[in-house]
Formats: structure tokens, C-alpha cells, sequence
């Protein structure tokens, strides 16, 4: 009897440990005191200058990477994923992405997905909204009541729970009282510089907002390496990307960050995720 107690519990414990983004420790923890990789231009998939994945969004999703960010551009009215222009890199309409995305996240019911997207051409917010609409993602994303303090945010399991357990930020041109889920990134985070190269690589000093102060928001550091192979011409490095995302490197620039503000980045922004020890440095910030 003792025995099959024993297994019992074995197996209840078994099963709480992928509760919550795959650990049960992350199921009581805050969602701001979460640290997430990210996967920066996440669409962007391929070997070209303008790619910055060799992996799809489901796959980078697959990969335990919780964090997607992405560029749109206007084309001919419609919200489409483009690298800085069209003609540069076209991964297609935003309905297609998000699309992918709501697929994932319905087959994997105890994870609580970020998506960060830009928005330089300051198109209408509500074709934003209609977008979700009509993938049917809007039914899972969270709508907070106000603007939330750092410990106001819920746990991971109180969003799993909820359902509502995709979040969505905007970097420019949002505005909440026509899409209310679709929150000002720089009312909660800050940024370190973007596109670093070598020369100021590891780094944690606040580039966005300007003249921001650190207390009271989540941060994201920007590790991903470009290369710039004309003055003001960056692309990424995809030869360093194994480098780029190990420990070693990573953790380089977040104990800058831990020693500037006493806590880890909340989001660590990659390219090629598929590359280096993306997933163990996640867990090793979260001190799993």
C-alpha cells in the first residue's frame, strides 16, 4: 500500500513539474519576476542578411522559447510581417503569424506565451485587433485592469488558469482604449541598446525610453550580434550565434545587469535561438 502511495505521489509530482511554462516553481512566481529568452524578429526565418531565425515560430515555441518579437510594415493596407521594408523581407500577412501562433498555444494549455511587435508605420491599431479576432487568439490574451507595478502582476498558474495567458506588447502607435490587450511596451519595460555590435555588446545601461529610470519596470537586454558591413549597415551574425547564446556570453551581460539594478533582465532577446544553450540559459536565470 505504501508502495503504490509512494508511486502516486511519484506521479502527481511528475506531473505538476510541467504545470507552468514547463516547471512547477514558475507556476507561483510573478510574471515580472519571470526571466524569459526571446527570439527577436521571430518570422524572419532563413540563411539571408535579413533573417534573423534558421527556425519557424512554432519551432522556436517547441524549443521552450516563451518570448516572440516581431516587426510589421504597412502593404497596401494590410498588416504584413516585413523586416524594415517589404522589398527587404516579407514573411507574410500578420493573420498568418498569429494564426501559427493561436494553433500552438492551443495545443499546449499550460504555457503562458509573450508576443512583442513593432509598429513603425503607426497602422490603425484595430487592424491589429482584427487580427486577433479573426485567428481567435484574442480569446487567450490578458487584459490587465490598469497600469500594473512590478508585484502587481499575476503567477504564471493564475494565468494558466485563467486562460488568459498571452500577452501582447507594442513598442509605438498602440492605444488601449481601442485594443486594451495590446500594451505600451516602454509603460513597462525598458530596453538596453538595440542592435549592439561588438564594440557595445555587453552592456545594461537604458536606451529606450529615453531618460527612463530602471525602477518599476521589466527590462529587456538585447544579446543578439550584428555585424556592420557598411557605416550604419548592420546584419546579423549567424557564425557567432552558438557563441552568442551560451552561458558564458549571455550571462557576461546579465550580471552587468544584476549588479546595475539587482535583479536579471525579464527578457533576454535572441537571434537564431535553435543555436547554443538558449534553453539552459532560461532555466539558469530562473535558477532552475
Amino acid at each position: 500500500m505504501r508502495q503504490v502511495a509512494f508511486l502516486t505521489l511519484a506521479l502527481v509530482a511528475g506531473s505538476l513539474a510541467a504545470d507552468c511554462n514547463g516547471h512547477a516553481e514558475l507556476c507561483s512566481r510573478q510574471y515580472s519576476k519571470v526571466t524569459f529568452v526571446g527570439a527577436h524578429n521571430s518570422p524572419f526565418v532563413g540563411i539571408g542578411p535579413s533573417d534573423n531565425q534558421f527556425t519557424s515560430p512554432t519551432e522556436q515555441l517547441d524549443l521552450g522559447v516563451r518570448f516572440l518579437q516581431a516587426q510589421t510594415q504597412d502593404k497596401d493596407g494590410t498588416v504584413e510581417m516585413c523586416h524594415t521594408s517589404c522589398i527587404l523581407e516579407d514573411a507574410g500577412p500578420l493573420t498568418d503569424y498569429l494564426g501559427e501562433i493561436k494553433t500552438w498555444v492551443d495545443g499546449h494549455a499550460n504555457e503562458v506565451v509573450t508576443l512583442l511587435i513593432t509598429n513603425p508605420d503607426a497602422i490603425d491599431i484595430n487592424k491589429f485587433g482584427d487580427a486577433f479576432k479573426s485567428t481567435g487568439l484574442d480569446a487567450n490574451v490578458f487584459t490587465p485592469d490598469g497600469q500594473l507595478g512590478l508585484d502587481d502582476w499575476p503567477t504564471l498558474g493564475d494565468m494558466i488558469s485563467s486562460g488568459k495567458r498571452v500577452l501582447v506588447f507594442m513598442d509605438y502607435n498602440m492605444d488601449t482604449s481601442k485594443v486594451p490587450y495590446i500594451l505600451d511596451e516602454f509603460a513597462y519595460y525598458f530596453e538596453t541598446p538595440f542592435s549592439p555590435t561588438e564594440d557595445n555588446f555587453i552592456q545594461c545601461d537604458v536606451d529606450r525610453p529615453s531618460g527612463a529610470a530602471a525602477d518599476g519596470r521589466m527590462f529587456l537586454a538585447n544579446h543578439n550580434l550584428n555585424i556592420e558591413i557598411l557605416p550604419d549597415i548592420l546584419i546579423p551574425d549567424p557564425l557567432e550565434a552558438s557563441n552568442t547564446n551560451s552561458i558564458e556570453s549571455v550571462t557576461s551581460q546579465t550580471d552587468i545587469c544584476m549588479a546595475n539594478y539587482g535583479r536579471y533582465p525579464n527578457i533576454v532577446l535572441l537571434d537564431f535561438v535553435s543555436e547554443g544553450d538558449t534553453i539552459a540559459v532560461q532555466n539558469q536565470l530562473n535558477g532552475l
